[in-house]
């Protein structure tokens, strides 16, 4: 799986002479121009499995590197370094280092599914962009996306009341994000909102955001479904290594703790 792009390799690892003569024969301009030999020393063999184990990023090893996901992107139209083909080409590759060059462009997917649409392996894309974006997180290697952060608000409101609240998913929001609740563009769509809307439905969204209404008997699919989802980031963590790393750390901290006590004995 080649990348043959000029665009894509590191401009300081592009070498060339504006004047180079070899043996006699003036070899300057393009004919001077070389990729510098770089070896690669984070090599992650396990990367592609990490990203195939989170949801989203299980079809990875289908893609051929077509570019029809990147001709077909709605962001790579506004900004050429978003290229899902390339990510995929360094997750499969191991190349991680390369990859995390871009880290702060990947979570950028607007999750339009042009690049679903048109991928002829089913690879999802899309799919593999926000597992990549969520591997970024768990890893440690940039915050949670304001997109990340409003599904788990979104998230959370479903799996324990059983319903969605739209006004209490957007209060939610802006809280966890730092983000003042009246925004000029919130104020301008709720006057538009409340003008069209009947005084009755108006009335039941007021009284839902005050009561906080559940699902009846929604207990038990609740405990459910927050079973599942413990049991699936256990699942991911595991794919990551990170359970070690965690029980690692605990293990050097009771080590450390066990030290500290002894030497005050």
């Amino acid at each position: 799986m080649p990348i043959h792009e000029k665009s894509l390799i590191r401009p300081e690892n592009i070498l060339s002479h504006e004047k180079l003569e070899v043996d006699g024969v003036d070899v300057s301009g393009h004919w001077s121009t070389f990729i510098q030999d770089r070896v690669v020393t984070d090599y992650n063999e396990n990367m592609e499995d990490e990203i195939a184990a989170l949801p989203g990023g299980e079809h990875i090893h289908r893609c051929w590197q077509c570019g029809s996901c990147t001709n077909a992107c709605t962001v790579n139209a506004l900004n050429p370094d978003f290229n899902p083909r390339y990510w995929i080409y360094l997750i499969r590759q191991g190349m991680e280092s390369e990859l995390l060059r871009d880290k702060d462009i990947i979570w950028q997917c607007v999750s339009c599914h042009k690049c679903t649409h048109v991928c002829p392996r089913d690879v999802v894309p899309e799919g593999v962009m926000k597992a990549t974006a969520h591997w970024l997180e768990l890893k440690g290697h940039r915050p949670k996306s304001h997109s990340m952060i409003f599904d788990e608000v979104f998230s959370e409101q479903v799996f324990e009341t059983g319903k969605i609240e739209d006004g209490r998913v957007i209060r939610g929001f802006f809280k966890r994000t730092g983000q003042a609740l009246t925004q000029d563009w919130m104020v301008e769509m709720v006057k538009k909102v409340v003008s069209k809307l009947p005084v009755s439905l108006m009335t039941r969204m007021g009284m839902s955001a005050l009561i906080r209404p559940r699902t009846r008997h929604w207990g038990p699919a609740r405990e459910a479904i927050r079973e599942y989802v413990d049991e699936q980031k256990q699942r991911e963590r595991a794919a990551l290594g990170l359970n070690e790393l965690v029980a690692q750390a605990a293990a050097e901290a009771r080590s450390a703790g066990a030290k500290q006590e002894s030497s005050h004995v």
